[in-house]
């Protein structure tokens, strides 16, 4: 996730105009697993992983394990508890304890002494760096194995959103969620947030009666909504991954270890588009082994969810924008789902690395996506990840076009290129795929995954491991000359596979004689087209139409006032290039009701170029910045703000 993601058709946030342009039985976590996490964390602490946006340092000191004590209260807009982190010294000079916090209000900390008593320690908190927040210095000078710090968050804490009753679906009860990825679970847990540490934990979250909690862990389908709440997180995972909600959640089942969480108004509406979400588990385990995190659940949040999808452990949490009701937008689950293999059982170790997550992650997805829909599915959606990727390439430098990027690429995490990381990694895979066969692919990306479970890992390690197991395994199909230009290297080899797709080709000969002459596609060639069609069709349009053509369009289509975000997301940025201010008052009522970013920042981007369109701009953000999550207000404050400099 977090992440600044970018697919059309899975969880991602992604600038559509500024981007090249997500049937074995069930098996728990076992013991093996267990040894295999411990492996990790040792061969982990071995490594000089460096990760520059965290203040921690993994190398002297790993968090192992954290138990949560914590109070949701809505009416202050804040969590409020204790945080008690278990330890491994690595050093044992070591005098001092570094954590990673933003904005977070701490009354007090305690170390556990060889006796078992908690002693009150020495702590600074650094002044706040605008990206990384500040530096938790706690004075360790016996290195205790425990550290209990006392702690509250702030209303307007980064990892967090706060919604009154009145800006959610049902409008009964007020609705809390966390958004930790990329480093942002360090404004609401004081702790090392850095992916190169993984961790177990357990919680104990009390909140008002009328909310139910759930946070990425073993979640009960059952659970009594009595304000009082129980978790346990037995598998290791990063702090990105940690996550909490509340709200009027209720429950329904979409198979023997699956289901989903919404408000009673969304929950039918949201088991029926995804009900096949057994079937991906079932076709990617039989690809790529045993799904090992117990239960897949999704929750569907409120529309200001900045995201497609974030892949917390256990419990997605989803965006209802993908909720079209002809489930042409369920990669957002395919996607998701696929982190479970790559991203939350083989993590990168620094946000550098972002495409070991989400380029694996995407080609699994394809892959799922195939199984289930078609080869003529996947294909669609290959093209338009590459034409998106295509756009990007055009307005970013040449250091953000590298999957494996160098430090000073990235001073955001926040900021990495979303089709650079998805598009190209997926691209690379498929490269591999290619060459070898997808038989001998499938069997080395299933081992990869083995080796690595329970793992952070570098692209250095990803490389090494692809070398010997594959590239020298099998010698004359590819070359480390040829692996290095991908990952190292700006832009796309000139030997990347292509793709091709019929359908797409019949939408383009529609597009072409709308522009050359007028004609409207038919409805008879229309009334099968899904959502990639049509968004197909649109983003291939010239920059700006006449007023003639627009409303050809939206009399034909009804593209204004569309309840499907993928096509908003083109139509009225189109509209607002084309000057056609018919569309405004949809707009308008549009970027007032959804936070997704990849949904509305277009639609922003574009209105901003005007002086009419800033106004509008400016009306809209300050009748929605109160629902909006901070990431999205972040996103579109500075868009407004850069264009009123200008």
């Amino acid at each position: 996730m977090n992440r600044t993601n970018k697919r059309l058709l899975i969880a991602s946030a992604v600038v559509a105009t500024a981007l090249f342009t997500v049937a074995c039985k069930p098996q728990p976590a076992t013991n093996a697993d267990s040894q295999t996490a411990a492996s990790a964390d040792k061969s982990q602490a071995g490594q000089q992983v460096v990760d520059e946006h965290s203040y921690s340092q993994p190398n002297v000191v790993r968090t192992k394990h954290i138990d949560l004590d914590l109070a949701v209260k809505p009416d202050q807009k804040i969590i409020s508890g204790t945080a008690t982190l278990t330890l491994e010294w690595l050093k044992q000079d070591a005098t001092q304890l570094l954590l990673d916090t933003r904005a977070i209000k701490i009354e007090k900390i305690e170390g556990e002494n060889v006796h078992g008593a908690w002693t009150p320690l020495k702590f600074e908190v650094a002044a706040e760096d605008k990206i990384l927040g500040s530096k938790l210095t706690i004075e360790t000078p016996d290195r205790p194995s425990k550290v209990r710090i006392v702690y509250s968050t702030v209303p307007e804490a980064s990892g967090l959103q706060w919604l009154t009753k009145e800006m959610t679906e049902g409008k009964k009860s007020p609705f809390m969620f966390s958004q930790s990825q990329q480093i942002h679970a360090r404004s609401w847990v004081p702790l090392q947030d850095t992916p190169s540490v993984r961790f177990t934990y357990n919680a104990h979250v009390t909140a008002p009666k009328d909310l139910m909690v759930l946070m990425s862990a073993d979640n009960d389908p059952k659970a009594a909504r009595d304000g009082d709440y129980t978790f346990k997180m037995e598998q290791a995972i990063p702090s990105y991954l940690l996550a909490i909600a509340a709200g009027d959640l209720v429950f329904q089942t979409t198979g023997n270890r699956s289901g989903v969480w919404a408000e009673p108004t969304m929950v039918a509406k949201a088991a029926k588009e995804f009900e096949d979400t057994e079937k991906m588990m079932q076709t990617a385990e039989r690809l790529y082994g045993p799904y090992r995190w117990d239960r897949y659940d999704i929750l569907v949040l409120p529309p200001s969810f900045p995201y497609g999808g974030m892949e917390n452990p256990r419990l997605t949490f989803a965006t209802p924008t993908v909720i079209t009701g002809d489930k042409s937008l369920v990669s957002l689950v395919a996607h998701e789902l696929a982190h479970s293999w790559s991203g939350n059982l083989v993590t990168f170790s620094s946000p550098k690395d972002a495409w070991l997550n989400e380029g694996f992650t995407t080609y699994v997805q394809s892959r799922i996506t195939e199984d289930l829909y078609g080869k003529e599915m996947k294909d669609m959606e290959n093209l338009i990840d590459r034409q998106e990727l295509a756009t990007e390439f055009k307005a970013i430098s040449p250091g953000m076009q590298r999957l494996a990027m160098k430090p000073q690429d990235l001073p955001d995490p926040d900021g990495s290129s979303s089709s650079t990381v998805y598009a190209k990694g997926a691209w690379f895979l498929q490269f591999l795929e290619n060459r070898y066969g997808r038989e001998t692919f499938d069997a080395y990306l299933k081992a990869y995954f083995d080796h690595f479970a329970f793992q952070s890992i570098s692209t250095a390690q990803m490389v090494d491991y692809l070398k010997t197991n594959l590239i020298d395994k099998y010698p004359g199909k590819v070359t480390m000359e040829e692996v290095n230009e991908w990952v190292y290297e700006p832009g796309i080899p000139k030997d990347a596979p292509t793709t091709d797709s019929p359908r797409f080709a019949g939408v383009d000969k529609a597009r072409t004689d709308f522009i050359s002459n007028g004609t409207v596609p038919a409805a008879d060639a229309t009334k099968t087209w899904i959502t990639q069609e049509w968004t197909h069709f649109l983003s291939g349009m010239p920059q700006k139409l006449s007023p003639e053509q627009m409303t050809k369009l939206d009399q034909a289509f009804h593209f204004t006032g569309t309840t499907n975000g993928e096509i908003a997301r083109i139509w009225y940025p189109l509209a607002v290039r084309s000057g056609y201010t018919a569309a405004n008052a949809e707009l308008q009522k549009f970027i007032e009701r959804v936070g997704r970013r990849k949904l509305i920042m277009p639609i922003y981007s574009e209105l901003v170029k005007s002086p009419e369109g800033l106004a509008l701009a400016k009306q809209a953000y300050e009748k929605s910045k109160a629902s909006m999550h901070p990431i999205t207000a972040g996103s579109v404050a500075e868009t407004i703000e850069g264009a009123a400099g200008r």
